[in-house]
């Protein structure tokens, strides 16, 4: 049993080996693994106040803190409370923040994967995550939380394991991407192979990256994350001051409104943190995902909490009722739902929307 940190820096364990190697849905395997993870908040002597937070897409291992992706959630005071509960939270399987993905080095070669990384499911990351809480001596979890691609892994982790969740929190989450949500992760990868320096994945060696494909790919996003009603209280329609007397040929280059210049400035700080190889394999992992498929059998024991917000468009309510509905089919001990009015789309699960913060801890509350 490791010895447990309250730190809140970042920690890494090697979770698989040669000699115990990561056995992954496609029936390759995978080794090493190493997983960079951080934790906040205290083990308690009875060990059962553990809570798991799975990330999103592009998010990692820090949850909290003054640069934590979801401090409006997580630490002090906050409904995940860091002063009551001990929180894990891991850089994905297939990441690109520490955790081995596509662009580690691959032991047999001494080159990066590339795309000769193994295909990914759901289910390999919740294998890791489940490696992890071994890895900490941790049996129960108290709580596994996830919005959008977090959700995905907490429902697949309910599956996997039942009961070894107690209560689940599932935000903005789907059971099963729609075709126009395929389509807009379809043409956002597309961006990126296209770009001439991908180079079949092979970027590294040739010591460039696919920016111009993975900026594109994220201002997609960015507008899929937002909804109209948050897009028009957020950014103004005025053009700047002198663009009147801008030459003609600058206009149609230059970022004018006050959305394009947040689309740039949303893209040049993905470039500095984020691989496009992660982001080519982490959304064609959620493309897949269709864990009730086959009938499931869930935990009675266990709780699920099942949040959407009523502009988002990406992962909208009936994404969350279709979610719902095959929890209770499955056996899920209770289930709650919950529609939350917000204006800011489906980024409204990492902001401090009073209401959605208030359900939140109401659920997780002892």
């Amino acid at each position: 049993m490791t010895q447990v940190a309250d730190s809140g820096t970042a920690q890494r364990a090697v979770l698989f080996d040669e000699d115990r190697p990561l056995a992954l849905a496609c029936g390759r395997t995978l080794a090493p693994v190493e997983v960079v993870y951080r934790t906040y908040g205290a083990l308690n002597s009875a060990r059962d106040n553990a809570v798991f937070v799975c990330h999103a897409l592009t998010g990692d291992a820090e949850a909290s803190g003054p640069n934590g992706w979801w401090s409006t959630m997580v630490g002090p005071g906050r409904p995940i409370d860091t002063d009551r509960l001990f929180v894990i939270c891991p850089n994905l399987l297939g990441g690109c923040r520490g955790t081995t993905g596509p662009s580690s080095i691959d032991p047999r070669t001494g080159q990066a994967y590339g795309l000769g990384f193994p295909p990914l499911a759901i289910a390999d990351l919740v294998t890791v995550h489940r490696a992890l809480l071994a890895h900490l001596g941790i049996e129960r979890l108290h709580t596994a939380i996830g919005g959008s691609m977090g959700g995905m892994q907490v429902v697949q982790w309910l599956i996997d394991a039942p009961g070894e969740i107690a209560d689940a929190v599932l935000v903005g989450a789907s059971p099963r991407l729609s075709a126009q949500n395929i389509a807009l992760s379809a043409v956002a990868r597309r961006a990126i192979l296209e770009d001439p320096d991908f180079h079949g994945g092979d970027y590294a060696s040739h010591g460039v990256r696919p920016d111009r494909g993975l900026a594109t790919a994220r201002r997609l996003a960015h507008v899929t994350y937002l909804s109209e009603a948050g897009m028009a209280q957020k950014f103004s329609r005025a053009e700047p001051e002198g663009w009147a007397s801008v030459d003609d040929g600058a206009r149609w280059v230059a970022p004018a409104y006050d959305v394009e210049s947040y689309l740039e400035h949303q893209a040049a700080i993905f470039l500095a943190r984020f691989d496009a190889l992660s982001y080519l394999y982490l959304t064609r992992i959620m493309d897949a995902f269709d864990p009730f498929a086959a009938p499931v059998a869930l935990d009675p024991a266990s709780r699920a909490l099942v949040v959407s917000f009523d502009s988002d468009w990406r992962f909208g309510t009936a994404h969350s009722v279709a979610l719902a509905a095959a929890l209770r089919a499955g056996g899920l001990g209770t289930v709650e739902e919950h529609v939350i009015a917000s204006p800011w789309g489906h980024d409204s699960f990492l902001l401090d929307v009073p209401a959605y913060i208030e359900v939140v801890r109401r659920f997780v509350a002892p």
